[in-house]
């Protein structure tokens, strides 16, 4: 693999360091029990992914309610006394300082996730834990940390199991396969050649499906997309009647979707196949739902690098939303 940015790969090879090196300093941090009728994870981007993976992982182990809240302010529904992440790696993001006052504003129990910042200033002058971060990193490459905290926040607020086994063994799982997963995302790259990703999920992959569109537009700079089954055969579907070959289609698929999904996924395959530049089909792979997403995370992660590197661009910069923060007046917030 000839690399241009070499630091999102050495990102992606070293998630199992990055979830057992999160896991110790969620320990460390010693957050005590914020027992609450539901959990929300503020953040965005890398920020926010984790609390989408983890929801997902956690699934039906989750007794109470757990949401993302993407944006300035949390739902006007949110009950007083909720548990509430405040995600953040740089610590300056302005959705999530919002998000940490209106959880002020709301009586909720406060954690926070960070580098350092403005967010963390708050935090310990509030006499809020903060599960602090290691600095140096691209947001979106600590994306594992995200997934720990959050799946600590719902252990945190008695919504679901501590997962901290599951982790541990899947950061094992993924040192074993890396290999493999590098000539996997080799071959997808190179059958998606230049055609414009729209990745497909459903259940356990709809939030990795998101991941791996995300991860395309940062990394290899182009559009992506993703889409959620079943709700995408009610109305994408017939787009792609007019795609012109123009677009590929990816479908995430695990062994323990319904079964009607995963017949959705063949069928939906098989109707778009005449218009897509191509159809691949990926397959998750793991014990545990904990394995499972966090194996087809990096394996996105490595197909974004490939398709950077087949473009000659640098998965690492990030110049088009630098240029935006900074139209924001928001330079530092990451």
């Amino acid at each position: 693999m000839n690399v241009i940015g070499g630091d999102m790969l050495d990102a992606a090879r070293a998630m199992p360091d990055h979830l057992r090196d999160a896991l110790w300093r969620i320990e460390s941090a010693r957050a005590g029990t914020m027992e609450a009728q539901a959990a929300f994870v503020c953040g965005m981007g890398g920020s926010a992914i984790g609390g989408d993976l983890a929801i997902a992982a956690l699934s039906d182990r989750l007794t109470k309610p757990m949401f993302v809240a993407r944006g300035y302010e949390l739902p006007s529904w949110a009950p007083a006394g909720s548990a509430v992440l405040c995600s953040s790696y740089s610590g300056n993001t302005e959705e999530t300082l919002a998000g940490y006052a209106a959880a002020e504003a709301l009586g909720a129990q406060r954690l926070v996730a960070t580098t350092g910042g403005e967010l963390a200033e708050l935090a310990r002058r509030d006499g809020v834990p903060v599960i602090g971060l290691p600095a140096g990193l691209q947001p979106r490459a600590a994306a594992g940390y995200m997934f720990c905290v959050a799946a600590e926040l719902a252990a945190l607020a008695l919504a679901g199991p501590r997962i901290h086994t599951e982790i541990d063994a899947a950061a094992s799982h993924l040192g074993e396969a890396f290999a493999a997963a590098e000539e996997r995302a080799r071959e997808i790259a190179t059958e998606l050649g230049d055609a414009i990703p729209v990745i497909h999920g459903s259940d356990l992959t709809a939030p990795v499906a998101y991941r791996w569109k995300t991860q395309i537009n940062e990394d290899a700079k182009v559009p992506a997309y993703s889409a959620v089954l079943p709700e995408a055969d009610h109305n994408e579907i017939e787009g792609w009647s007019g795609s012109e070959g123009r677009f590929a289609a990816i479908f995430l698929g695990d062994r323990d979707q319904h079964p009607r999904e995963r017949k959705r996924f063949e069928l939906t395959a098989k109707a778009i196949a005449p218009y897509a530049a191509t159809v691949i089909n990926v397959e998750t792979e793991g014990e545990t739902r904990t394995d499972r997403i966090l194996h087809s995370v990096v394996l996105g992660d490595l197909v974004a690098i490939e398709l950077a590197n087949a473009r000659g661009v640098d998965p690492l910069a990030v110049e088009v939303l630098e240029g935006f923060k900074k139209e924001m007046g928001r330079p530092d917030a990451a």
